[in-house]
Formats: structure tokens, C-alpha cells, sequence
């Protein structure tokens, strides 16, 4: 990577009981770049994240965040060491008010008027927010609450932003706007992320560099713009199939069921 490395794992392992979901899983992302891991379902996407954010503790392996380890650390003190986790399935506090939620990611700030001014920031983005800043997190939409819990990681004026599938059970129209102001923090406030998604097309062209996770191993890592070339990314994560016209190698859209 070109710019200085923010976040490193190196040979992380980790497991549920006797299984294990990721082995030896080694990537970096840098400061102010988008990262992004690509895998099917049960590939171990979600655990990383989980492992790097403490909630899981790995049996080998070590991660640095900023220059410090955190192997294994209480997810509290690596949320104050600047690393917020937007989990899959988002995860609001749904009897909690929108400005509420917001208030409850900034836990751990004491510069109010700061604060203030990160509400307003948010609100910005996502205007529908400040729109229902009075409701119960609970009764807004699946789209909605994803935009909410994006917030309240930037609430806690974060360096780093992981992120579990935005995407999840979302419309395209949505997804593509959540996408769009993904980049849009990570380009305004420098803001780094690790991005994990099964949209591979939105994550490949949102990110800056991608890596290939299979059976709880990276297979392939390189820039974006090089990955969303390779043979195999067209065909097992673009939803693409090579065809031969009087020799000449060109692509289509396969059919799927998303």
C-alpha cells in the first residue's frame, strides 16, 4: 500500500469452539484508504471484523491499530483508541429516539460542542435522519437504521470505520446511495475503513484495495481497479462469464438470483 499503514493483522486465527472460521489471515489497511474483503458466505468475513473489534478474542496472531496492539483487548478500549464496528444486521437501540442513538455513539467524547457540530454533520448526510431525530430508532425503516448505525460510528470521531455488509437487505436504489456517502466520509474526513461486503461490484469500486477471503484464508489481494480485471473475480463475484466471438475474450452479465 502506498500510504502508512494504519491497521495490521498478522497470521490472525480465530474460532467458534472447535472450528476454525479464519486461519492465519494477514492484511493492512492504510491511513485514509478503503479496504475492502471479499467471500462468500461462512468465509470468515464477519470474523475478522468481530476479532479485530474485541469481541472476539484470536487464539494466534497479533493486530496493531495506530502503531499499538490490540490483540485481544476490550472492545471499549479500542473504540477509545479511535476504531468503531458497524456490525451486520445494524443493531440500533430501537426504544432509543435518532438523536439519542447519535448521543450514545459519542459516549466517549467530552467535547460537546464538537459533538454538536458531528450531529449536524450526519444530518447532512443522511437528511432523513434529522427528519426523524425525534422517533424511536425501532420504527424506522431496514434502509434507515443502516444509515443511523453508520452514524453513530462517526460519532465517535473514529479513524477507522469497519463495516459488516451495508448492503445487507437493502433496495439497489438504497445501496447505492449508502455506498456513495461511504466514500463521501472516507474522502471529506479522511476517515479510513475496512469494508466488508458480498456486493462485490459496489465494494470493488468503492474501495481503493481488495482482498480474496476463502474458507477462512486470503487467496488473492491487490488494488481494486486490478481485482475487478482478474478472470476470477469477473466470474465468481461480478457475476460474469467469459465468451469466445471469432477469438476475442469478452464478458456478460450472467443471470442470477440477486
Amino acid at each position: 500500500m502506498s500510504a502508512a499503514t494504519l491497521l495490521k493483522l498478522a497470521n490472525v486465527e480465530s474460532a467458534y469452539g472447535p472450528i476454525r472460521a479464519i486461519r492465519g489471515v494477514s492484511l493492512e489497511v492504510a491511513k485514509g484508504e478503503i479496504a475492502t474483503v471479499l467471500g462468500s458466505n461462512g468465509a470468515g468475513k464477519t470474523t475478522i471484523l468481530k476479532t479485530i473489534s474485541g469481541i472476539i478474542d484470536p487464539r494466534r496472531g497479533s493486530i496493531e491499530f495506530n502503531g499499538q496492539s490490540i490483540t485481544a483487548q476490550d472492545p471499549s478500549l479500542i473504540v477509545q483508541k479511535g476504531l468503531s464496528h458497524v456490525p451486520e444486521g445494524r443493531e440500533v437501540f430501537p426504544l432509543l429516539s435518532v438523536r439519542d442513538n447519535l448521543i450514545m455513539g459519542a459516549y466517549t467524547r467530552k467535547d460537546r460542542d464538537a459533538v454538536a457540530r458531528d450531529i449536524e454533520t450526519v444530518f447532512g448526510y443522511f437528511p432523513i435522519l434529522k427528519e426523524r431525530a425525534a422517533q424511536d430508532a425501532g420504527l424506522l425503516s431496514g434502509g434507515q437504521q443502516q444509515m443511523l448505525s453508520i452514524s453513530r460510528a462517526i460519532m465517535a470521531d473514529p479513524t477507522l470505520i469497519l463495516l459488516d455488509e451495508p448492503s445487507l437487505g437493502l433496495s439497489p436504489r438504497l445501496t447505492k446511495e449508502i455506498f456513495e456517502i461511504i466514500v463521501r466520509i472516507n474522502r471529506e474526513r479522511g476517515t479510513s475503513m475496512l469494508l466488508v461486503e458480498q456486493n462485490a461490484n459496489m465494494a470493488l469500486n468503492a474501495a481503493d484495495y481488495g482482498y480474496v477471503l476463502e474458507n477462512g484464508r486470503i487467496v488473492m489481494e491487490d488494488t481494486c481497479a486490478v481485482l475487478r480485471e482478474k478472470d476470477d473475480i469477473k466470474e465468481f463475484y461480478l457475476g460474469m462469464k467469459e465468451t469466445g466471438v471469432r477469438g476475442e475474450r469478452r464478458w456478460k452479465k450472467k443471470k442470477t438470483w440477486r
